[in-house]
């Protein structure tokens, strides 16, 4: 395959660092590849929350669009941007291995207490934009306030330190890729069990044209089975639930190394509703997803 694949990508700091991890993985198999950098919705409204956005998919049409159009050859995305269900004509193709799926609480130390859960001081203003991050906060502390933040993760850690919030809830994926000094701020990093991720946090999925076969048997040399058996799961429980990103759904899913499969989620009807968890453990992923679902809905 002797011709540039072209990788459509957001413009993001964290976005080109996806960009640029995929073009070596890319140069590893002996590919060559060019940016095509695409401004999305998600990128452009950056005054609404992401609850009043409409539809699903708002960090990834504009890009889906291009790959349709023939102006990109493929697209790399945060899995966990990615609705569950691609358009007509494209498909995923391939995964690649998972950093850190954790969240992170980063805190201001003016910000400190002694004494309350995170040593983070009552009624503490906390931003965040994730629906499911609201609602998994207010469930380990009721008492903290919440506000909407916008913007790429250096823009939000500079809102942090400008004392614009007490404190903010950031992927831990993000901080590692990005290798974001924090020695100034407090950083918890929960327990992806207990503050459960969104479904296939840490992972970057690579998107194709359905019929362009040869660049999909190509990047199944890229391709993380194993990651892809944790994510299927993860993704299904989203798409059972009728869910998009901004659902207060958290689905976290582990392989053991006998094979077995161990989920964790946490789902609320709305961010400021009461949280329901579920911890179920399978030999196979045969109804598993349904029975994570139905073990929330009790």
């Amino acid at each position: 395959m002797e011709k540039t694949i072209r990788i459509a990508t957001r413009g993001s700091r964290l976005a080109l660092w996806q960009a640029h991890y995929t073009q070596n993985l890319l140069k590893d198999i002996g590919l060559n590849s060019e940016l095509l950098v695409i401004k999305t919705k998600g990128d452009t409204i950056q005054h609404l929350s992401f609850d009043k956005l409409e539809g699903k998919g708002f960090f990834t049409k504009e890009i889906e669009d291009a790959l349709l159009r023939n102006e990109a050859d493929m697209a790399v995305h945060s899995m966990k941007d990615l609705p569950t269900s691609s358009p007509d004509g494209l498909v995923l193709t391939a995964v690649s291995y998972r950093a850190n799926p954790a969240d992170c609480l980063i805190i201001h130390p003016d910000a400190l207490q002694e004494g309350p859960l995170f040593q983070l001081k009552t009624g503490a203003v906390v931003g965040t934009s994730s629906a499911r991050r609201k609602a998994q906060m207010l469930d380990f502390r009721p008492d903290i306030q919440l506000k909407d933040i916008r913007g790429n993760v250096p823009t939000r850690l500079d809102k942090l330190r400008n004392s614009d919030f007490d404190a903010i809830l950031l992927a831990a994926a993000g901080l590692e890729r990005l290798e974001i000094e924090l020695d100034d701020l407090r950083v918890i990093r929960f327990n992806p069990r207990e503050f459960v991720p969104a479904p296939a946090q840490g992972v970057l999925a690579f998107q194709t044209r359905t019929d362009d076969l040869e660049l999909r048997r190509m990047l199944k040399r890229i391709h993380r089975a194993d990651v892809a058996q944790a994510t299927n799961v993860e993704r299904k429980v989203l798409q059972l639930a009728g869910g998009g990103c901004h659902m207060p759904l958290g689905v976290y899913c582990e392989l053991d190394l006998q094979g077995n499969y161990h989920v964790w989620a946490a789902k609320a009807t709305d961010w400021d509703q009461p949280l329901q968890r579920a911890h179920i453990s399978s030999s196979t992923t045969f109804e598993l997803a349904e029975s994570v679902l139905k073990a929330l809905q009790h």
